[in-house]
């Protein structure tokens, strides 16, 4: 299937690994120009000469000098974006209860506002050219919320009410916004969150993790590759009926309809 993604300018946010790798090599795939962007410099320059057609700017969603610095090199080597996939790693683990102000202050400017910021940068000259798409990598906790993760329950339930309010308001200018909510696939993040899981319940890690597959139908946790088969489907062209939607990609574990 032609997805129509050949010469399409795109933007990943937190690309260098996980999700967002996934994504990145998949766009790639399919002949989209790929700006790669992270925190870690050494695997992002690497991922951009290996997989071709991308290039790498260094972004700390955490830092305003960052994100206006990656705006500009994003500006130089694009001038405007097609695509943009907003994606960053997860808060820390934890009881909701012991949270206090300035942490929640952080993590929200870190998973909410800086990334609505990049693409407020964007988004006039997607709706000017009358294309564009929107993707938001989210958490399963958001329909589901998963236990001793509850700042990640709460943010990104705050970026599925901005994402479905602004999928209303950019549709008719051919601009598509979806979130993509991951069960438990395979990265790093999901290996952390389950070592974090196995210290704080005092069990085996192996222990852990079978009871985590256990909850899913398909008896297994996925595979980034199938999460960004998705998500790239999302983006292309063939997806342009699809917005304002939230695609579960979980295995079956999430039980409500």
């Amino acid at each position: 299937m032609d997805l129509g993604l050949a010469g399409k300018k795109a933007f990943v946010m937190g690309s260098t690994g996980g999700m967002g790798e996934g994504i990145a090599r998949r766009l790639s795939a399919e002949g989209a120009s790929v700006m790669i962007s992270g925190r870690s410099i050494e695997k992002g320059l690497a991922l951009a000469a290996e997989i071709g057609n991308a290039n790498f700017c260094y972004l700390d969603l955490s830092k305003q000098e960052s994100i206006d610095e990656a705006m500009k090199i994003i500006g130089s080597e694009f001038g405007y974006l097609d695509i943009l996939v907003c994606n960053g790693g997860g808060p820390p683990p934890g009881p909701i209860a012991s949270v206090d102000t300035q942490l929640w202050m952080a993590q929200f400017e870190t998973m909410f506002t800086n990334q609505v910021k990049i693409l407020n940068a964007y988004l006039p000259q997607m709706r000017e050219r009358k294309w564009g798409r929107v993707l938001v990598v989210s958490s399963s906790g958001i329909q589901q919320p998963i236990p001793n993760l509850g700042i990640s329950n709460a943010i990104r339930a705050a970026q599925v009410g901005w994402a479905k309010t602004l999928a209303g308001e950019v549709a008719a200018d051919g601009v598509t916004v979806n979130i993509c909510a991951p069960g438990r696939i395979h990265t790093d993040r999901v290996n952390g969150i389950d070592e974090a899981a196995a210290e704080r319940l005092g069990r085996d890690i192996e222990d852990v993790r079978a009871e985590s597959r256990a909850t899913i139908p398909m008896a297994r946790y996925g595979k980034v590759e199938e999460f960004a088969d998705t998500a790239v489907f999302l983006l292309s062209t063939n997806a342009s009926y699809i917005t304002g939607s939230i695609i579960r990609v979980d295995g079956g574990m999430i039980r409500g309809v």
